[in-house]
């Protein structure tokens, strides 16, 4: 019987296939290593694998981050990936990123509408909806154990030396596109650091033997 691949939204899958993995520094590359590690020994004992991506307001590089490597498992087709987000602290999931995701393909749907607003992010027809909303890293909405913590941000890399429950604590940082908020380069800024994350991600994923 053949397995037949996810099928990912047709934008998406074209944004994926023109990233550029082979722009990733060495220094880089050993910096994503430990990540690659886990997810390899997880399916190497036919374990689920549980990451939740962890910045200081889980508004913006966190997002990013779980939203990609939902969608990068996808396209790899490597099973039993749950991927969540969290911060040190509960803010919103910023407008900006869920514009972003949108414009790369991503169909956003709002479900409530407050001050923490809730979003169906889908990346595929026929896969569960990522739910965006800003939570705390220790969330009943994320795991308690059998996880890796992925620091996206130095503060909360910092201020989380030790992050219950987690298997492995993984710093992967990225800059902040929050700096270019009140900027006219708002918008390039934003999915300059989506791509990175994705790009990233990607390399990631694509050196998993499933």
């Amino acid at each position: 019987m053949t397995i037949s691949k996810p099928t990912l939204f047709t934008e998406i899958e074209n944004l994926i296939k023109n990233l550029k993995p082979q722009t990733i520094s060495e220094e880089r590359k050993a910096v994503l290593q430990p990540l690659t590690d886990f997810i390899q020994s997880k399916i190497s004992n036919n374990q689920d694998i549980r990451i939740n991506f962890i910045c200081t307001h889980n508004s913006r590089r966190s997002h990013l981050s779980q939203v990609w490597a939902q969608t990068m498992a996808n396209y790899f087709n490597i099973k039993n990936v749950l991927c969540y987000s969290g911060g040190t602290e509960a803010t919103a999931l910023f407008p900006m990123v869920a514009k972003t995701l949108q414009n790369s393909g991503f169909q956003i749907t709002p479900i409530s509408k407050n001050e923490n607003p809730v979003y169906s992010i889908k990346y595929s027809d026929n896969e569960h909806p990522i739910i965006g909303f800003s939570k705390k890293l220790d969330d009943e909405f994320n795991p308690k154990s059998e996880f890796a913590a992925i620091m996206t941000c130095d503060s909360a890399n910092e201020a989380c030396p030790f992050v219950p429950g987690a298997e492995k604590r993984i710093p992967i940082t990225f800059e902040d596109p929050k700096v270019f908020d009140n900027t006219p380069q708002k918008a390039e800024k934003y999915n300059e650091r989506s791509l990175q994350i994705a790009t990233e991600l990607y390399y990631i994923f694509s050196q998993i033997n499933a």
